[in-house]
């Protein structure tokens, strides 16, 4: 029970402290889109640098965090050599990379876009060369059970990254797009002061045989991170090399990264769920009537990403002043980018089948499909539709990795899913958006009341259905007292 306890109490700072940051690091987007007009490209410069940033920071890792975990767990092998053979690797292979990227910056400055500010791109190197060095010591302070620390040093780096992009952009009204990578910089690297007892407290060695066994192990890991992150990035990253006009293509991606940013609520649900299930999946593998209880989380998983789906949409109106005015016109992608989204969180619901049954082979095939359907609709399509392109791929992508995670599964690891019930609530919050976009109210107020009556209806339909009242612990309380 002291086991389990503790393993709630870390699981709720981790996530507290991923979602908190998100949140925080959200309060980014209006500062950047009314400080950065979009016919500026300023933000659209920020979204492909952000881009590139999570997939060379996938490579630069290539699995050791998994990798050090699996190998630190196992019981075969000392955790400080583990440690130190993981933590070499990834320095070596980062800062090797960062010697060779700004030995030649100025062509893989131009060849990215970025040939008249080729810093730019050389502190965004410098950043990621840290951050993936840094991975291994958060690593290392999950695997020593320290949350407090790590969460203590994510939220800093949120916290100074907002204060001085709020004195910069705001207060002093600068509009270098530049600042916001020095700022970075700047913020990783007090991160690294951070972390200098992890790179202290323990004798430097590589375990060669242990080096070939982590990198047999995470290689495939390495694979499955490419293709994931490629899911989500690869349009921001494809987009100025493919859009017909080169001077334009900043503007465009400016205004699709900065609208699209409002589905991330959708992402920070899902995340949230994610913390809280996956410990409970791998708990209750061994319970009887486990399907059952799946069955039941995904169908609540599905019904509160709708009502998150129809709160947002519902709400559009109020919420579009995060970001600046000019970028507007790009917000037609919120709803598609959201049911992506939401597609992406069934298809993580739906992976526990292949990782309780170790065929995990299965999730890179739906992945690396996914990824591969992505790739190709964005080349093909960005040049015709813009970045409506961007979000009919995501959409499309997560849409075929869960179709086929949910029919393979079913042959694998049959689960007895409510599909009439799921049904039901996906026809009715269809009807009722539908109804919320449609009928014509042109006053701001008697519009958001028509639709939070709506919305009203939807919830009093989960309660109906799915939630009375009696079952909700506060409420449930109040009730006997009366």
């Amino acid at each position: 029970m002291a086991e389990l306890k503790s393993l709630a109490k870390d699981t709720a700072i981790y996530g507290a402290s991923s979602i908190i940051g998100k949140f925080l690091n959200y309060l980014l987007v209006p500062v950047y889109t009314i400080s950065l007009p979009a016919s500026s490209g300023g933000y659209g410069v920020i979204t492909n640098m952000y881009a590139i940033v999570a997939l060379l920071l996938v490579l630069l890792t290539f699995g050791m965090e998994t990798g050090f975990f699996r190998f630190a767990n196992k019981g075969d092998d000392d955790p400080n050599r583990v440690y130190s053979t993981s933590l070499l690797m990834v320095s070596s292979v980062s800062l090797t990379f960062l010697l060779l990227c700004l030995l030649f910056l100025s062509p893989i400055a131009d060849l990215f876009g970025y040939g008249e500010h080729p810093w730019y791109l050389g502190m965004m190197l410098i950043v990621i060369a840290m951050d993936a060095i840094q991975a291994i010591p958060f690593a290392y302070l999950r695997y020593k059970k320290r949350p407090i620390k790590f969460a203590g040093l994510k939220l800093l780096f949120i916290f100074i990254s907002i204060s001085l992009n709020i004195i910069y952009f705001v207060v002093l009204k600068g509009t270098d797009v530049g600042a916001a990578f020095l700022i970075n910089l700047i913020c990783s690297f007090t991160v690294m002061m951070g972390l200098i007892p992890e790179f202290r407290a323990f004798r430097y060695c590589i375990d060669r045989s242990l080096m070939k066994r982590m990198l047999y192990y995470s290689f495939p890991m390495l694979i499955l991170g490419i293709a994931g992150i490629l899911n989500q990035v690869a349009d921001k990253i494809i987009f100025p090399f493919v859009y017909p006009d080169e001077a334009e293509a900043a503007v465009q991606l400016g205004i699709y990264g900065a609208t699209s940013k409002i589905a991330m609520i959708m992402a920070m649900f899902t995340q949230a769920f994610r913390f809280a299930y996956e410990p409970f999946v791998f708990g209750k593998s061994k319970d009887k009537g486990n399907k059952q209880m799946y069955a039941q989380a995904m169908k609540f998983f599905i019904i509160f990403t709708v009502l998150a789906f129809l709160a947002v949409m519902f709400y559009l109106d109020i919420l579009r002043y995060v970001i600046g005015r000019d970028y507007w016109e790009g917000l037609r992608v919120v709803p598609i980018v959201m049911i992506a989204e939401m597609f992406m969180g069934i298809y993580f619901n739906l992976s526990f089948w292949y990782k309780l049954t170790d065929e995990t082979k299965w999730g890179a095939y739906f992945s690396l499909i996914a990824c591969l359907i992505v790739v190709l609709m964005n080349i093909f399509l960005i040049p015709i539709y813009g970045y409506m392109a961007c979000a009919w791929a995501g959409f499309t992508g997560y849409a075929v990795a869960m179709l086929l995670s949910y029919f393979v599964g079913q042959k694998k690891y049959p689960i007895g899913y409510d599909l009439r019930g799921i049904g039901c609530y996906v026809a009715l919050a269809a009807v009722l958006y539908i109804l919320g976009e449609q009928v014509p109210i042109s006053n701001l107020v008697l519009r958001l009341a028509f639709r939070t009556v709506l919305l009203l209806l939807f919830i009093a339909y989960i309660i109906k259905k799915d939630l009375p009242l009696s079952q909700i612990p506060v409420i449930n309380r109040f009730i006997k007292k009366k």
